[in-house]
């Protein structure tokens, strides 16, 4: 064996020497860690009440100002209530709108690219950009509050879809959804402020109640980890903007022909105005499926909603006749009269 052979052999024979070396000295180290070790009670305690169930979802977006879509509230199963929802939305989506077309990705292969590396990226971008255009119409995100989804809608009006699916449940009497309770489309969002409030609303509220248009109303109000704004103040100065509108709309608790709704979450303020809210038992999708026994012109009990989101009936009667005060700040206790309940940092009343 030459020189040179026999030093290459051993540089080889010395960098196997140093890589079992090091090999030994991490097992080592893993054996010496000590190791937490969790009992089976905590174990046990952890699957049945989700440990970690306060962590965000990898990748979730969050409720923001600006966003279009609808609210799902639901009874503490989240994950199966969002796919409920999708499933749900997009069947009747498909229906008023068509399934939604995939993208056109551009020209197709040219006869002299012949590249194979070529050819499979373009395919590999093609799939992609398809997976985008399907799940554009429909994407889910954190509301901010325990037992709610929201869904962004895109290309699809949100009033519209939910007023269909409610109409077809209403007339079929079919149960599509097992932990769903409430779908609640959200047509603007605003800041929870009480000038971003007043601002945003006396321009939104135009299509449905500025003259000549009028119509019958009322003004469903909840609040859900917030304490900025008093109920009482919110439901007056709305009122009091559809009468600066057009004084001819009217209050009517019973049956109105629209109704305003406004949710608000953390920061975020979400409103819609809806049609047959009270035929459609609030758009409750478990009591409007259910076969009518009584035929009653009054208002009726719905499915409750988590305990942790209770709300309080109030009247708001002649709220045309205040006049508008300006929407303010939340400061104090509740006044003598006003039933709003807390519960694990939540505030919220709803006027029934």
């Amino acid at each position: 064996m030459s020189h040179a052979a026999l030093g290459m052999t051993r540089a080889a024979d010395r960098h196997r020497q140093a890589r079992v070396r090091s090999v030994f000295l991490i097992s080592l180290s893993l054996q010496n860690k000590p190791r937490r070790v969790m009992s089976e009670t905590r174990k046990r305690s952890r699957r049945r009440f989700g440990g970690h169930a306060h962590k965000k979802q990898r990748g979730a977006r969050e409720l923001e100002v600006g966003a279009q879509g609808v609210l799902v509230t639901c009874n503490m199963n989240e994950r199966k209530c969002t796919s409920e929802a999708f499933s749900l939305l997009s069947e009747y989506a498909d229906a008023l709108y068509g399934p939604e077309q995939p993208a056109d990705t551009g020209d197709s292969l040219s006869e002299d690219e012949e590249d194979a590396e070529a050819a499979l990226k373009k395919e590999v971008s093609q799939i992609q950009s398809s997976m985008k255009t399907r799940q554009q119409r429909f994407s889910a995100a954190q509301s901010g509050a325990n037992n709610v989804v929201f869904i962004h809608t895109h290309g699809v009006d949100p009033e519209r879809l939910v007023h269909h699916i409610l109409s077809d449940l209403h007339q079929t009497k079919k149960r599509k959804s097992r932990v769903i309770l409430r779908m609640l489309p959200v047509s603007g969002t605003c800041r929870a402020f009480p000038e971003d409030m007043e601002k945003f609303l006396s321009v939104f509220l135009e299509r449905w109640f500025r003259a000549p248009q009028r119509a019958t109303y009322q003004i469903c109000f909840k609040a859900r980890n917030s304490s900025h704004n008093k109920r009482e103040e919110v439901i007056s100065a709305v009122a009091g903007l559809v009468g600066k509108l057009n004084p001819l709309n009217k209050v009517d608790l019973t049956n109105p022909e629209l109704s305003i709704i406004i949710e608000i979450i953390k920061t975020v303020c979400c409103v819609s105005i809806l049609k047959d809210y009270m035929l459609f038992r609030k758009y409750n999708l478990q009591e409007v499926a259910k076969e009518s026994t009584n035929q009653s012109t009054g208002p009726q009990e719905v499915a409750k909603e988590p305990t942790n989101q209770s709300t309080g009936p109030q009247e708001a009667a002649n709220q045309t006749g205040h006049r508008r005060q300006p929407i303010r700040a939340r400061g104090g206790g509740a006044k003598p009269g006003c039933n709003i309940t807390a519960g694990n940092g939540t505030k919220e009343a709803e006027l029934e």
